[in-house]
């Protein structure tokens, strides 16, 4: 373990303070990729390279971003089987009169489905036509978007985005696409851990605080305007809200009066926060209203209960760590802190988060946890009715903090390595695995809600 409070693994300085204490994939169960959106069989798609729609300077350079993009983002959406460029037929249609849409079914492309359209940049101006026809006997038209933005690199990534998520929104059963999210986690490439962000493929990493402190847990409210954090000050730790509208720290008075608070988590209609909260001795968990008003403690078992996280679908039920029966396990609660409900069945279990559609919760398990034990600190995945769990990485440095992506197919989480630690995404059945970060340590992703 790192020495220094500055230098220890976010998982362990958060539980040591707190309780004081590559085979392949096997094949996933089926209650697994029906409860993800990950069941049906995947579409062959096909994304031609769009058309230069006039000779501007800047064009091609828009056309390659954008062409890249919207050709990554099918192709991590997690329900489509891409036809590779390479398969492609040779002409490059710009609209639905130019395309021969039995070139595409036919072999070697073979697609169901293909993308095309046309690009120009004049004026300051990027324009992209966008169309999505199914390949079969009758050539129907399922999308057709004009988007008209002011020109820059960054434009082209975000109209792909907007085409992306549309495609998959219409193919992948109404569940909205990805493409536009962000992800919000903790750094220390400045020097100290401040609160970052990126888009959803790991592009775009930027720094939202610069407290000059260490911060910890960030949770982005529902509609995407505060993020909500622990941070470590002169008085201890405190739960502190930086406001994405204002570019601010605002007051959040509830998580700041006396002990140690940690771990904040919105309810999914945004109106509650949860948090642990050492106050009243041993951290219990607190729930207040979004302003920090109307504060109570629901859990008073006088050893740990810490890392709540909200069921999205219902906002009556939490999930949460506790150690009240040795080494921290994951617990389910309703909102008033009845009917306690113990998950897993032993190990060390931590850092719980909720599925969109309330259905599941991922984790961080050490299934063989203690001395000598060959254990390791995975990622698991649990339906909560039945209790079944699934593993979802197997013997890749130690893996934590796991968090649900809005379209319920996406988890992202951090893994350490060889000391160090980076921001990973994976799909829900643990295929797919992809690094996000390369550039000092990082932890404790958190998925926006949209």
């Amino acid at each position: 373990m790192k020495s220094g409070i500055s230098r220890i693994s976010p998982r362990f300085a958060f539980f040591l303070l707190l309780f004081c204490v590559a085979p392949a994939f096997a094949q996933a169960p089926d209650w697994v990729h029906t409860g993800s959106n990950l069941g049906n069989a995947r579409i062959r798609i096909a994304a031609a390279d769009f058309k230069p729609a006039n000779a501007d300077p800047s064009t091609p350079s828009l056309k390659a971003t954008f062409d890249a993009t919207l050709y990554a983002d099918l192709a991590s959406a997690g329900i489509f089987d891409m036809v590779s460029k390479s398969l492609a037929p040779p002409a490059t249609p710009g609209a639905p009169q130019e395309i021969r849409l039995s070139d595409w079914s036919a072999a070697p492309a073979s697609a169901q489905m293909v993308a095309f359209g046309a690009l120009s940049a004049s004026g300051g101006r990027l324009v992209v036509n966008g169309w999505l026809f199914d390949t079969g006997a009758t050539g129907t038209q399922v999308i057709a978007r004009q988007y008209n933005e002011q020109a820059s690199q960054e434009m082209a990534r975000t109209v792909a985005h907007r085409f992306a998520d549309a495609i998959i929104t219409q193919l992948g059963g109404g569940v909205s696409g990805i493409a536009e999210t962000k992800i919000y986690f903790v750094s220390s490439r400045s020097g100290s851990k401040e609160i970052w962000a990126m888009d959803y493929d790991g592009q775009n990493q930027r720094a939202v605080t610069h407290l000059g402190v260490i911060s910890l847990s960030p949770r982005v409210s529902p509609d995407n305007s505060r993020i909500a954090f622990a941070s470590l000050g002169k008085d201890g730790w405190a739960v502190r809200m930086f406001s994405l509208d204002l570019g601010r720290m605002v007051s959040f008075p509830g998580g700041t009066a006396g002990g140690n608070n940690f771990s904040p988590a919105w309810s999914g209609d945004g109106a509650k926060l949860a948090f642990s909260s050492a106050r009243s001795g041993a951290p219990e968990i607190w729930v207040s209203d979004a302003t920090g008003g109307g504060l109570h403690q629901i859990t008073s078992f006088r050893k740990a209960d810490v890392s709540p996280t909200w069921n999205p679908r219902t906002n009556s039920q939490l999930a949460f760590v506790s150690g009240r029966t040795g080494l921290p396990q994951i617990y389910t609660m309703d909102q008033d802190g009845s009917n306690v409900q113990r998950l897993t069945d032993g190990g060390y279990a931590i850092s719980p988060s909720w599925s969109p559609n309330g259905q599941f919760l991922t984790f961080s398990w050490n299934r063989k946890y203690g001395p000598g034990a060959p254990g390791g600190q995975d990622i698991y995945v649990m339906d909560i009715a039945s209790k079944r769990w699934l593993q979802l990485t197997h013997d890749s440095g130690s893996n934590d903090f796991p968090f649900w992506a809005p379209d319920g197919r996406h988890i992202v989480f951090e893994r350490a390595i060889g000391g160090k630690t980076e921001i990973w995404s994976m799909l829900a059945d643990g295929t797919e695995q992809h690094q996000l970060t390369h550039s000092g340590n990082n932890f404790m992703p958190n998925w926006s809600w949209k």
